[in-house]
């Protein structure tokens, strides 16, 4: 017979695909054997887990996170390390994420940008993970790196933004990066809000006195977004019809504009993110400054719009549900959100709040909480989907034997943990606040398990992993590979045929 590293037992097993139950035994990183339940409890193994019937998925894969990034928006900068962003990651169920590594306007090197990131994650992960590399200055130099990206470093996937004076690209220069990025079959992920009109916007309030928190929302009217989104994937299709994957989509017009390219067999994905689910423009209307710890871009909407985004995550025009995770303490005049108060704008200026809000521990329990997802859907969004677009499927994202990592959740059985409180004294982060204090959900990660290693238990001594244990993992086009087929079989960019 043979000995297992170790076996769960009496499990629930959730994929993508199936709910089963299920024992699994896992030896040398990889899921080895899954078995009918209660069938390997005798099994000879170094550790056995008795799931008690709660459900045991792959672990979550957040390819949304912001870690140790340089102040790129004034004085604004990253609370979390990667040693503590990763460690608040698989203490909610992560098991892999996949950062920036940010490209400044000053510099010219895309690879020069990966090797200062890599520097700062390096032995200091508790999880593993990847980057996409952030472009705010597509030169010639970045653009002709691309084939050392993908080819020596693993790199497939890459974000802009056509927002935010530090890194907001016009559209000429969108073209570039999309015809570079379908030439060697890059992802490229899109921040979707018109910046021009934001700073107007912004201007006209500041003029006529409106600086609280809550204006921000104002700043930020839903059809930004959408104008945005239509624009990106109007971009998308004239370069023969790049793939692109708009980020953190809150506005139901932009989604339904997702929607009606996804129904034409445009290669267009999109992700949302819990703050849309769970926070509405109210959260920014609350006494003094506190409104600024949900101050995020773009920012939350209404309960009708949150109702529409969940709709969209059931019926697949959200492929991925991500933390964007982008934190900044909040009682900090340095670094943090109150860099913005003064002896003269007591409630700040909304211009100059830090945007972003930690999310990367509490993403996962919130939608498993709110049961609006099959759990099907919810393995999917929360993590094969992710693999299956970043290149790392089926790596992760998935429980195929002799293939799949042992990156696994288990959750604790129904009932169990019902009307738990969340705190910010409970998480992780490197954070004074959660956005999501005194919220109510009925789970948590009891386990996280990668490459067969536990590092989150819950029950026992909690976080028991090491920072290092995480492993760089190196990405491929994954099944993006059949979509690259297609649009290829299409013919390429051609002036011509325009």
């Amino acid at each position: 017979m043979d000995e297992y590293d170790l076996v769960i037992t009496n499990a629930v097993c959730v994929t993508a695909a199936d709910v089963s139950p299920y024992d699994v035994a896992i030896k040398d990183e990889k899921i080895a054997l899954l078995a009918p339940s209660g069938s390997l409890k005798n099994a000879k193994t170094k550790r056995l887990i008795d799931a008690e019937g709660g459900y045991v998925m792959p672990g979550g894969i957040d390819c949304h996170v912001h870690l140790e990034e340089p102040s790129m928006f004034g004085k604004g900068s990253s609370a979390d390390s990667f040693e503590t962003g990763t460690r608040s990651a698989v203490a909610g169920g992560n098991t892999t994420i996949v950062a920036f590594a940010p490209q400044q306007k000053t510099q010219d090197s895309l690879l020069e940008a990966l090797g200062n990131t890599h520097k700062l994650a390096k032995d200091n992960c508790y999880c593993d993970y990847g980057f996409h590399l952030l472009v705010s200055n597509p030169g010639p130099k970045a653009l002709s790196e691309f084939d050392q990206l993908v080819d020596s470093e693993g790199i497939t996937s890459l974000k802009i933004y056509m927002t935010y004076t530090a890194l907001q690209l016009r559209d000429n220069e969108i073209l570039s990066v999309l015809l570079a990025a379908r030439q060697r079959h890059i992802l490229t992920m899109i921040h979707a809000e018109n910046g021009d009109v934001l700073e107007w916007l912004t201007d006209q309030l500041e003029a006529q006195g409106k600086l609280a928190p809550k204006y921000h929302s104002n700043s930020r009217p839903p059809i930004l977004e959408s104008e945005a989104t239509n624009r990106a994937i109007a971009l998308s299709s004239l370069i023969a019809n790049t793939p692109i994957l708009l980020v953190h989509v809150s506005d139901p017009a932009a989604a339904l504009r997702i929607r009606q390219a996804q129904t034409a067999g445009q290669p267009i994905f999109a992700e949302t993110c819990p703050q849309y689910l769970f926070l509405t423009r109210d959260d920014l209307d609350k006494p003094g400054f506190e409104g600024a710890k949900c101050v995020c871009s773009p920012p939350p909407r209404n309960v009708e719009d949150q109702l529409q985004i969940w709709t969209g995550l059931r019926n697949g025009t959200f492929a991925v549900l991500s933390s964007d995770h982008c934190p900044f303490r909040f009682d900090d005049a340095v670094t943090g959100k109150k860099t913005c108060v003064t002896h003269e704008h007591p409630v700040g200026k909304f211009r100059y709040i830090p945007n972003g809000l930690p999310g990367i521990e509490t993403r996962m329990p919130l939608a498993f909480s709110a049961r609006k997802l099959a759990l099907t859907k919810f393995v999917e969004v929360t993590s094969t989907n992710a693999a299956k677009l970043y290149g790392l499927y089926p790596k992760k994202g998935s429980m195929i034997p002799g293939v799949s990592d042992a990156d696994l959740v288990i959750w604790y059985p129904d009932g169990k943990l019902d009307g738990l409180e969340v705190t910010n004294s409970m998480l992780h982060h490197d954070v004074d606040y959660t956005p999501y204090e005194g919220r109510k959900v009925n789970n948590w990660p009891r386990y996280t398990i990668i490459r067969g290693k536990v590092v989150w238990d819950r029950d026992g001594e909690g976080l028991v992993g090491t920072k290092g244990y995480g492993q760089f993992v190196k990405r491929k086009q994954g099944t993006l590979n059949e979509i690259w087929e297609t649009v290829d079989e299409q013919g390429a960019f051609d002036l011509e045929n325009l």
